[in-house]
């Protein structure tokens, strides 16, 4: 594992675990503000290691911890607030774990040719080793055939890339440092999207991305499914059970974000 990496898994990895003990001791002062502050951070955290991805196994289960379910099946949201720290605890000790992970998972491969840097354009640097996460994660779910997953975690770095990008645009002068022409300028719609790219849709970051010439026609590939992969799941970021993704679907849509990655990433 490179040095830069190496540190953002650590100071990542220091984050939960200062979280995890936080966690410990509020189960014991019982603080109503202390645990509200403690579920504030726990959350940003959850949302900063899954890239913003509610789809990421991370931030499932976090969502899943506030959760309790009836005999029926049916979901009662209130669970006791005890109880629900414990199981936050559960998440943030699993999310340690995966990053604690990444040191054997390197070694294992050390004899091998040097890992990809795929992400390595990305301008936000903590959000590289999550991207790098989704994106074999994805390739993990198409091989075992969970192609519902496989379509929603590309489509969601594909997001996280282009929201990246657009983050990182102003117009004119910058563009060209940027390496695109310098005569591109985004239209109107798109200072909105820079301002707050988050609130804007999948469809949206798309044509912006395109009409500012950081990407170029590679997403009109995209099937239907993936154009709208926010509505695929339910609220706890499952595959809802009346949606089915196809092999084919899945496998597009990986081919898509290879595109995007190059366009993005023309020294590659």
């Amino acid at each position: 594992m490179d040095e830069s990496l190496r540190h953002q898994r650590d100071t990542s990895l220091g984050q939960l675990e200062a979280l995890i003990r936080r966690g410990r001791a509020i189960k014991a002062a019982r603080s109503v503000e202390a645990t509200r502050a403690w579920h504030q951070d726990c959350a940003a955290a959850v949302n900063q290691l899954s890239g913003g991805s509610k789809a990421h196994w991370l931030a499932r289960a976090h969502s899943h911890a506030f959760m309790v379910r009836s005999a029926d099946g049916s979901v009662i949201i209130e669970a006791d607030a005890m109880e629900i720290v414990d199981r936050i605890l559960g998440v943030l000790a699993q999310g340690a774990a995966s990053l604690s992970r990444m040191d054997d998972v390197t070694a294992a491969s050390s004899g091998a040719a040097p890992r990809t840097r795929r992400f390595e354009f990305v301008h936000d640097a903590e959000l590289r080793p999550v991207l790098e996460q989704a994106f074999d994660d994805s390739r993990a779910a198409l091989e075992r055939g969970d192609f519902g997953l496989a379509l929603i975690l590309s489509c969601s770095v594909i997001d996280a890339l282009l929201t990246d990008a657009l983050e990182h645009l102003s117009c004119g002068s910058r563009n060209a440092e940027c390496g695109l022409d310098p005569t591109i300028k985004p239209a109107e719609p798109a200072e909105s999207v820079i301002r707050n790219p988050r609130s804007a849709m999948f469809e949206s970051r798309i044509a912006e991305a395109e009409r500012a010439g950081l990407i170029r026609g590679g997403c009109a590939r995209l099937p239907p499914a993936a154009r709208t992969y926010g509505d695929l799941t339910d609220g706890n970021g499952d595959l809802r059970p009346d949606v089915t993704v196809s092999e084919r679907e899945a496998r597009i849509s990986g081919q898509v974000l290879h595109v995007v990655i190059r366009d993005l990433d023309p020294g590659r």
